[in-house]
């Protein structure tokens, strides 16, 4: 951040949540669910509401940093009577300044901030937990539990219900609700021998997501070709590679293949132990950190679920993997053109494992001793050779 980066790409470069690099950056301790400020201010994440006794007395718990603690709120009202601007005064306690000016607009009477009645209102509107509707009116229970029997939907039976109760407020109930209570436990309300009674017979909800929006594959972030520097993709600077598995009879065994883009060089990983995403990684970072660090540029490969692990490895090794769009191996088709060449020596079908780390080194040696027409005749072991020794 010293040298001007943002809090996100700082974060992400050192493999943190950017909350963890926000707490860094603002002397904030950490300590189970506890998060101690600099200035005392313990702010407990659990849903307990207590008081820590402290060397200074009791220190407010406080459910989340989104809201304004009393210790916060008498800040503002010191800030506005010593008629400081609302800038300073958010900069004062940490928070933004359409927080506190926001907090002003809401909680003053004639112009006047009041702190403890502010703190007070504040929790009285805050949300608290309720009885689902399908539990507290059971007429209304009935009347859903009577439409799921006949098979009607969610939709179908809410809509019904202005139909068939137009004067009865009470007889209203959002389709939403009724998922709810179909499919939480927490929310309840109705017998479970109507929970099946849905046409999909799912008992347990889908995620819905919107037209064209993509899920994530992975839990880390992907980055995606797209956003591969220039170098990489012109093969004007070497270090750039690509990656993907061969698999061998039933997909039972697998060899990680690396294709160097500039040289063709080509890298064989042994994985012995099998090709989950902890295998890989951990094959990957043995056989990346056996490079120079001029050739450790980047990694692309395909969003296979091997590479799950892909942020471990990129912090292990400071290798930053670009992912291929779905369905387009020709992104990678430097590596693709090579597992061809290799398929010479690893037919399709046949059983992997039975090649130790020697064989795996004597194939590579014999594909990066090709003369190559893309290199002028030049062979990718030479190609190499060169770069190390300039």
């Amino acid at each position: 951040m010293e040298s001007g980066w943002s809090i996100t790409r700082a974060a992400r470069e050192v493999g943190v949540n950017r909350r963890t690099g926000l707490d860094w950056c603002r002397g904030v301790r950490k300590v189970n669910n506890t998060r101690i400020h600099p200035g005392g201010r313990v702010v407990d994440s659990g849903a307990a509401a207590r008081y820590l006794t402290s060397m200074t007395g009791p220190a407010e718990v406080v459910i989340s940093d989104r809201y304004l603690c009393l210790d916060e709120r008498l800040a503002i009202a010191d800030g506005l009577i010593n008629k400081l601007t609302l800038t300073a005064i958010a900069a004062g306690i940490g928070k933004n300044k359409s927080t506190v000016s926001r907090e002003v607009r809401a909680h003053s009477i004639e112009g006047l901030y009041l702190p403890y009645q502010a703190h007070r209102d504040a929790a009285a509107a805050r949300a608290r937990p309720k009885a689902s509707k399908l539990v507290t009116d059971a007429a209304l229970r009935d009347r859903v539990e009577l439409g799921l029997e006949r098979k009607l939907s969610p939709e179908q039976i809410s809509n019904r219900l202005v139909k068939d109760f137009p004067d009865d407020e009470s007889m209203r109930v959002s389709h939403e609700t009724i998922y709810q209570a179909l499919y939480f436990q927490a929310r309840g309300g109705l017998k479970r021998e109507v929970q099946t009674a849905l046409r999909t017979g799912r008992t347990r909800r889908q995620p819905q997501r919107q037209p064209g929006q993509r899920r994530h594959r992975f839990v880390d972030e992907m980055i995606m070709i797209s956003e591969r520097p220039a170098e990489a993709e012109d093969r004007a600077v070497p270090g750039h590679w690509e990656g993907d598995l061969i698999m061998g009879e039933n997909n039972q065994s697998a060899i990680a293949t690396l294709v160097e883009r500039a040289t063709r060089y080509t890298m064989l990983v042994h994985l012995p132990g099998g090709h989950d995403a902890e295998q890989v990684r951990d094959g990957l970072i043995a056989t990346m950190q056996t490079l120079p660090e001029h050739l450790r540029g980047s990694l692309t490969w395909d969003q296979g679920s091997e590479m799950a692990r892909h942020k471990q490895f990129t912090i292990a090794t400071d290798i930053a993997v670009y992912f291929c769009d779905p369905h387009s191996p020709w992104q990678r088709g430097t590596n693709e053109n090579t597992n061809g060449l290799l398929r010479q020596y690893f037919p399709k079908g046949t059983d992997l494992s039975v090649h130790g780390p020697a064989d795996l080194e004597h194939v590579a040696q014999e594909l990066n001793a090709r003369p190559r027409k893309t290199l002028d005749w030049d062979t990718p072991a030479e190609r190499l050779r060169d770069l190390l020794t300039t």
